[in-house]
């Protein structure tokens, strides 16, 4: 028996269907027949039947257009990540591959269209929409790009910032903001939070709603403004609010206070409350202000005694972290926020009194000279009582 490939699904487990008058040979992964027998010994030649798509490339089809539609992309976009998800579903590397692994390609036809077509977009916000394993889409993206032959552009950070504002950003006229203004404060604030090591670790997204956010405060702080919450800004800009912003947004003010209690013309205290007022004076200079502070910390430091320098116990390691994570002004989240180790304790067992004892607790029970001749001069009284 001749072996067969499904024309639709690429798939190769094929059938033989007896059920009606002729034979037919079916594809079991998608139900496409694949041949069908003759009743005459020379085949019929008839008229040309078109191919009828494979089911689950349709899907793929109506998946890619679905991520479209949602990041509100061009129809050009849409058209060329379906283009793209066509040639690599026919290719030969993904015809025998899992459904799941051919939804993870949609959405890296779609990414890689976004890109060529300067709509630059994260990866991250592609495992928002699939919702796969990171190392997954990206081993796929990766043999994607290859099978096909595309110089997929590098995308920067700038890139992604600007199309984020653009995408997203459909502000009420009070509420509007230039939208260069706007990325240009943006992007040095995810600066500062990749100098403060806020980035380490973190998905992009929720690190740009967060600049975005404060930028925005920052280039007019009225009352208004700085009253308006991130829940509240999403709501207006008509976007999906991302939880961890609003710590990102905790983190960066912490960072921003510790570079704006150093600007010498700022009498007040710098507080989160109002750091947002002082955002565009900290950017301006922050490279001399996080010398400034880098060297006041260390002095602080310098001056405040070492008392925890021997540690014992169970979270020696612990604190040796954190100890480290208090010596610098800026230290990754995992050794500030280090999480202490559980030590199981022994279980408490009953004293009989005919447990050994070691070596260590002899010591312990020996008496200097004075103790020994007075335990010696008692024991003496007792008897004579």
């Amino acid at each position: 028996m001749l072996s067969q490939t499904c024309q639709g699904c690429g798939g190769s487990n094929i059938v033989e269907d007896d059920l009606y008058c002729q034979p037919q040979r079916v594809c079991v992964d998608c139900g496409s027949v694949v041949s069908e027998g003759v009743l005459a010994s020379e085949p019929v030649v008839g008229p040309a039947v078109a191919k009828k798509p494979c089911l689950n490339l349709i899907k793929g089809e109506m998946f890619s257009l679905t991520m479209c539609r949602i990041l509100m992309v061009h129809r050009e976009i849409e058209q060329l990540s379906q283009t793209y998800y066509n040639k690599a579903y026919q290719h030969e590397s993904f015809l025998k591959v899992s459904l799941q692994k051919k939804e993870v390609l949609a959405g890296c036809c779609v990414l890689v269209s976004c890109r060529l077509l300067n709509w630059p977009i994260t990866m991250a916000t592609i495992l928002c929409l699939i919702n796969a394993d990171p190392t997954l889409v990206g081993e796929v993206y990766q043999e994607m790009i290859s099978a096909l032959k595309i110089e997929a552009p590098i995308v920067l950070i700038t890139d992604v910032i600007e199309t984020h504002i653009q995408d997203s950003l459909h502000l009420p006229e009070e509420f509007a903001e230039n939208s260069k203004d706007l990325t240009r404060c943006a992007v040095a604030l995810v600066e500062l939070a990749a100098d403060s090591w806020i980035v380490t670790g973190r998905k992009p997204v929720p690190i740009i709603m967060a600049a975005v956010y404060l930028a925005w405060q920052s280039l007019r702080p009225t009352k208004q403004r700085l009253k308006t919450s991130l829940e509240k800004f999403c709501q207006i800009a008509k976007v999906n609010k991302y939880r961890p912003a609003v710590k990102r947004i905790a983190e960066i003010k912490e960072a921003l206070c510790k570079l704006g209690k150093e600007i010498p013309w700022v009498r007040e205290a710098v507080t989160p409350d109002n750091v947002v007022q002082h955002v565009e004076d900290i950017l301006q200079h922050r490279y001399a202000l996080l010398r400034r502070a880098m060297r006041t910390h260390q002095d602080l430091v310098e001056q405040t005694p070492n008392s925890s320098s021997v540690k014992h116990g169970p979270h020696e390691r612990n604190d040796v972290e954190l100890n480290w994570g208090k010596r610098v002004l800026f230290a990754p989240p995992c050794v500030i926020r280090a999480k202490r180790r559980r030590v199981e304790q022994p279980e408490l067992q009953d004293v009989t009194g005919d447990e050994e004892i070691s070596d260590s607790e002899i010591d312990s029970y020996i008496r200097t000279p004075q103790e020994a001749r007075d335990f010696a001069l008692t024991q003496k009284m007792f008897e004579k009582s």
